[in-house]
């Protein structure tokens, strides 16, 4: 199982990426334009969140199946002098959550604004902050603290070919 969550969290890391990215876009240009917040926004939304929870329960369950979570926990002192263990043990996981926890009361916010322009406002806030907190979190193949490949389709196609 954690062989086949690893690489369907790093698939999924993009939707949450295109889905924020998307739902700033369109908040910046209804706040620009004034425009009236329709149904389409609101899904918009409503969506991006939904995906940013879905990747936070795959998250979850990788940390609780993770070598990197367990040896950090049992070794702590010295975990923080690897910086890598370090990384995942904790780092990743704290600013994962809280930036779902910024998605979380950006839309729980915007949805009780009662005008288009504040609702606007409220997510293109909250979601950037939260997109801010994912970018430095993500395990980047050009990272200092941890290097992943971008995609990692290989392990699923490995996963798939091993059910058979």
């Amino acid at each position: 199982m954690y062989a086949f969550l690893i690489p369907l969290h790093s698939i999924c890391r993009w939707l949450v990426l295109l889905s924020l990215l998307y739902a700033i876009g369109r908040a910046y240009s209804g706040y620009k334009s004034h425009r009236d917040y329709s149904d389409y926004d609101n899904q918009v939304r409503h969506w991006t969140a939904t995906i940013a929870h879905i990747q936070l329960i795959i998250g979850m369950i990788l940390y609780i199946k993770s070598p990197f979570a367990s040896y950090f926990w049992k070794n702590t002192g010295t975990s923080l002098q690897h910086i890598e263990i370090a990384f995942y043990g904790f780092l990743h996981p704290l600013l994962m959550l809280v930036a779902v926890v910024m998605i979380t009361i950006g839309s729980s916010l915007a949805k009780r604004k009662e005008e288009s322009t504040a609702k606007y406002r409220t997510l293109l806030i909250w979601f950037s902050v939260a997109l801010l907190i994912i970018f430095l979190a993500i395990p980047w193949p050009f990272s200092f603290l941890s290097q992943r490949p971008y995609i990692r389709v290989k392990l699923i196609l490995e996963y798939i070919s091993n059910i058979k």
